[in-house]
C-alpha cells in the first residue's frame, strides 16, 4: 500500500474566509490554492494574494493550480505566462498544477490535450517551477498520452473509496464534500503520496534556491559564465531541470545564461543564441554541470 505523506485542501475564491490555523491544527499539511484561470491577467484568483499569506502564515505546505480554458498548446503558453505573473516572487513547497478539466478542451482529442498539458508545464519548468497535471481520473485516461502521464507530476481527482489510475501519481483528490475545522462549508480533501517539499527545496525550485558550497558557487561562476564554450562527450541533453531521462550529444555547445538548477543549465548550439528569447527558440537543453568540458 503507498503511503500517505501529508494531508490537504484546495481553495479558491469558493471560501473566501478559510482558518488556515485551524484546518493546520485539524491535522491538514498544506493547501494548493487556485491563482487563476485563463489567458489575461485580470482573471487572477482575487483570493489568491490572502490565502496564500494566510497559509504561509500558518505554516502549511502551498502549492497552486492555474485553471485552464485553452483548446490549443499556443493558448496553454499563453496561460503560463499569466500564471506565472501571478506568481512570481512567493515560495511553494508543492507544485504548480495545470487544471484541465473542461469539455471543450476534452473535444479536441488525446493528442491535443497532451500537447497543452506539455506547453504549459514546459514553460513553467523553463522558469525553474515543479510543474504537474490536475486531472480526473477518467479523462486522464482516455485524454492524456503515456508520456505526458509519466512525465509531469499528477494530481487525480476520483471520489471514490481509492483511487482506480493503475499509474503512478503523487496526490489524490478523494474527496469535495469534506467537513474541517477551519473551512465553512465543503472542502476538497487531498492525499499527497511524494515528499514534494524536501524534493523541490533540495534542487531549488519554486522560488527556493538551491543551496551550494562558496567553492562551488565560485567553480560555478567561473567554469560555466553564460557565453561559456563546453564540449559535451556523450552526455545526457535534458529537456527540463527535473526530467529523469533524455537523449547523448556530443559536440560543442555553449552556455545559454549561466544559471544552475538541479546541478543542471541550458545550452545552446550557437554563440549567438546565447541569452536571447523567446527560450525555446534558443535552448537546446539542459546539461549536467559534471558532464561539461
Amino acid at each position: 500500500m503507498v503511503t500517505v505523506k501529508a494531508k490537504g485542501i484546495d481553495v479558491s475564491k469558493y471560501q473566501s474566509s478559510v482558518d488556515f490555523a485551524k484546518v493546520k491544527a485539524a491535522g491538514y499539511d498544506f493547501v494548493i490554492i487556485r491563482a487563476g484561470y485563463g489567458k489575461v491577467i485580470n482573471q487572477k484568483d482575487p483570493m489568491f494574494e490572502t490565502h496564500y499569506k494566510n497559509a504561509k502564515a500558518a505554516g502549511l505546505g502551498v502549492g497552486v493550480y492555474w485553471y485552464s480554458y485553452a483548446k490549443t498548446a499556443a493558448e496553454a503558453k499563453q496561460e503560463a505566462a499569466v500564471c506565472m505573473q501571478v506568481i512570481q516572487n512567493k515560495q511553494f513547497e508543492y507544485p504548480v498544477f495545470f487544471d484541465l478539466e473542461e469539455k471543450s478542451a476534452f473535444a479536441k482529442g488525446k493528442n491535443a490535450c497532451s500537447e497543452m498539458v506539455t506547453a504549459f508545464c514546459s514553460v513553467l519548468e523553463e522558469a525553474g517551477y515543479f510543474a504537474g497535471l490536475y486531472i480526473s481520473r477518467s479523462p486522464l485516461q482516455t485524454h492524456i498520452t503515456d508520456e505526458v502521464a509519466k512525465r509531469y507530476a499528477l494530481w487525480i481527482a476520483e471520489y471514490n473509496s481509492k483511487c482506480n489510475y493503475n499509474g503512478s501519481y503523487g496526490m489524490w483528490q478523494h474527496s469535495s464534500t469534506g467537513k474541517i475545522d477551519g473551512v465553512s462549508g465543503n472542502a476538497d480533501c487531498n492525499y499527497c503520496y511524494v515528499d514534494y517539499p524536501t524534493t523541490i527545496k533540495k534542487i531549488g525550485l519554486n522560488g527556493y534556491t538551491k543551496a551550494t558550497s562558496t567553492a562551488a558557487t565560485a567553480s560555478s561562476k567561473t567554469s560555466y559564465a553564460k557565453g561559456a564554450k563546453i564540449t559535451l562527450s556523450n552526455a545526457t541533453l535534458y529537456a527540463s531541470a527535473t526530467a529523469t531521462s533524455g537523449t547523448k550529444k556530443s559536440g560543442t555547445y555553449y552556455i545559454y545564461d549561466g544559471q544552475a538548477t538541479n546541478g543542471r543549465m541550458r545550452i545552446t548550439n550557437f554563440a549567438a543564441n546565447v541569452g536571447k528569447t523567446p527560450v525555446g527558440s534558443y535552448v537546446t537543453g539542459w546539461v549536467k554541470q559534471s558532464e561539461m568540458k
